[in-house]
C-alpha cells in the first residue's frame, strides 16, 4: 500500500505527542525572569539557570494542550483564540464578498487585462508581501489573503502551490531581512541592549537578494506549471482545486459593473484599513475583527444582499476556514506542553552551552543555527526574541562578535523556518486554505530555504570577518 502523508492535524498532534515524551526525559529547570522596562516583559537573566521540579506531561496534558493553547497565553505569546477568531470571521468575510459575485467578476476582468502577462504579478505581489514582512512583521495578517489569490493564480493556469508560496513565501522573505520590524527586530535590538539601526544595511542587504532569488525560483516553477500542468506538485487536484477555487463558474462571460467595483473598492479599503491599523494604530486581533464584520455588513447593506443571504454566506464563509482556527489552537499547543513540562528553558539553557569558545565565524553561524531551531520550538518571532536574545547577546561580547550581528542572524532564522515549520499555525494554516499538503510544499520549498540559508551564512561571515 503506497504510503500517504499525514495531515496536518496529525502532524501537530504526533509533535504534541513528542515534546509530551520528551518531558520525561528532558531535566525540567528555569532561567531566572527579570523585568525589562524597555519591553515590558519579563526576560531570562544570563547565568541564572536552575534545575525545578520535573512536572511529566501525561495523556490528559496532551489532550488538553490545544484546549489550553486557545486561551492560556504564556508570558512571551499571545492567545491563540485572538487568531482563530479572527480566521472565522476573515472567512465570513470573504463569503459575504464572493457570494457578490464581484470577486469572480474581478478575476475574470484582471485575467482579461493581463492578456498573458500574468507572470509579473509573481514579483509584483511578493513584492508588496516582502514589504509588509520587513516593515511590521506581516504573518497572520495575511490568511485572508489566500482565499482571495489562489483563484486568480489557478485562473492564470498555475497551481494553488503557486499562490500559496506568493503569499507565504513573499511575507516570509521580508520577516527574514526584516528592516524596522517593532514585532521581532525592535523588539529583539532592545533585548539585546542596542539600537535598532545597528545592522540596517546589511538586513537591506539580505531582503534584497533574498527576495530576488525567491522571486526568480517561484517564476521558473510556475512557468514550468503553466507549460505543462503535469509538472505541478499537486497535478493529482488539478480537477478538484479548479472546481473548490473557481466554483465552476465561467468567468469569461462575467461583467463587472458598477456595484461590482465599488464592492471591489470596499474590500480592498478594508485591507488597507488593517495594514494601518497593525502598523500605525496598535490594532491587533480584536480590533481587526471588528473591523472585518463591519466590513460584511457594509458590503452586504451595498450589494443589497437580503438578511438571510447575509447573514448564510458569512457562516458559511467562516465554515470554509474552520479547520484553519483549529489547526492554530492545535500549533499553540505544542509551546503549551513544552512551558507546563518545564523544558523550554532547558533547551535554551543547552543552546547557551554549544556557543562557548567557538571563533567569531562559527560563532555567528552556531547562533543563526540554534535560532533556526529554536524556532521550531518557538514558532513566535517577538516570543523567541524575548527568550533568546538576553542570553545569546551577551555571549557575543566573549566571541568579539558585534551584537548587531546577532540580531541579524536571529532576525534571518526567525523568518526562515516561518516559511516551513509545522509548529507554525500560520504555515500550517495557509497550506491548509490552499489544500497543499505539507509533504508536497516541503519538495516545493526546501531547495529554496537551503539556498537562502547558504546566502545568509556567507553574508554573516563575511560581515564578522569585516568588523
Amino acid at each position: 500500500m503506497k504510503f500517504k502523508f499525514p495531515s496536518a492535524y496529525s502532524i501537530l498532534f504526533l509533535l504534541i505527542v513528542l515534546m509530551a515524551s520528551l518531558t520525561w526525559m528532558i531535566p525540567a529547570g528555569k532561567y531566572q525572569m527579570v523585568m525589562n522596562p524597555d519591553l515590558g516583559k519579563s526576560v531570562p537573566l544570563i547565568g541564572s539557570y536552575h534545575t525545578v521540579e520535573p512536572n511529566h506531561q501525561g495523556f490528559t496534558d496532551i489532550l488538553m494542550a490545544p484546549i489550553q493553547g486557545f486561551y492560556d497565553p504564556s508570558s512571551y505569546m499571545a492567545r491563540a483564540i485572538d487568531i482563530a477568531l479572527f480566521v472565522l470571521i476573515i472567512g465570513g468575510f470573504i463569503g459575504v464578498v464572493t457570494r457578490t459575485g464581484a470577486i469572480d467578476a474581478g478575476i475574470a476582468s484582471t485575467l482579461k487585462y493581463l492578456n498573458g502577462r500574468e507572470k509579473w504579478m509573481i514579483p509584483i505581489l511578493m513584492g508588496l508581501f516582502a514589504m509588509g514582512g520587513t516593515i511590521y512583521g506581516m504573518a497572520e495578517e495575511t490568511l485572508p489573503f489566500y482565499t482571495l489569490l489562489l483563484p486568480v493564480m489557478i485562473a492564470a493556469g498555475y497551481d494553488s502551490i503557486v499562490g500559496v508560496a506568493i503569499i507565504m513565501i513573499g511575507a516570509g522573505i521580508g520577516c527574514l531581512g526584516s528592516t524596522i520590524n517593532p514585532f521581532a527586530t525592535v523588539i529583539a535590538s532592545n533585548a539585546a541592549s542596542i539600537n535598532f539601526m545597528e545592522g540596517f544595511w546589511l538586513r537591506v542587504v539580505i531582503l534584497s537578494l533574498g527576495w530576488l532569488l525567491c522571486v526568480i525560483y517561484v517564476m521558473r516553477y510556475a512557468a514550468k506549471v503553466k507549460q505543462d500542468p503535469s509538472k505541478s506538485l499537486v497535478a493529482h487536484q488539478k480537477e478538484e482545486n479548479e472546481k473548490h477555487f473557481l466554483h465552476t463558474r465561467k468567468r469569461q462571460n462575467l461583467v463587472l459593473t458598477t456595484k461590482h467595483k465599488l464592492v471591489l473598492i470596499l474590500f480592498a479599503l478594508a485591507f488597507l484599513i488593517m495594514v494601518w491599523g497593525v502598523s500605525q494604530a496598535g490594532w491587533w486581533m480584536a480590533e481587526l475583527s471588528a473591523l472585518f464584520i463591519g466590513a460584511s455588513i457594509i458590503i452586504g447593506v451595498v450589494s443589497r444582499l437580503s438578511e438571510e443571504d447575509l447573514t448564510n454566506s458569512f457562516i458559511e464563509g467562516a465554515k470554509d476556514l474552520l479547520g484553519v482556527a483549529l489547526i492554530i489552537a492545535i500549533a499553540r499547543g505544542l509551546v503549551v506542553i513544552m512551558d507546563n513540562g518545564n523544558i523550554t528553558h532547558t533547551i535554551l539553557h543547552f543552546a547557551e552551552g554549544l556557543l562557548s569558545g567557538l571563533n567569531d565565524v562559527i560563532f555567528i553561524n552556531a547562533i543563526y543555527w540554534i535560532e533556526v531551531v529554536l524556532c521550531f520550538i518557538v514558532p513566535s518571532s517577538s516570543g523567541l526574541a524575548v527568550l533568546s536574545m538576553p542570553i545569546m547577546a551577551p555571549l557575543a561580547d566573549f566571541a568579539g562578535v558585534g551584537r548587531e550581528l546577532v540580531v541579524t542572524a536571529f532576525q534571518s532564522a526567525s523568518g526562515l523556518p516561518n516559511i516551513i515549520t509545522p509548529t507554525s499555525g500560520v504555515v500550517m494554516g495557509a497550506l491548509a486554505i490552499g489544500r497543499v499538503s505539507y509533504a508536497s510544499w516541503l519538495k516545493f520549498s526546501l531547495p529554496l530555504v537551503g539556498m537562502l540559508s547558504i546566502m545568509i551564512m556567507l553574508l554573516l561571515s563575511i560581515s564578522v570577518m569585516l568588523t
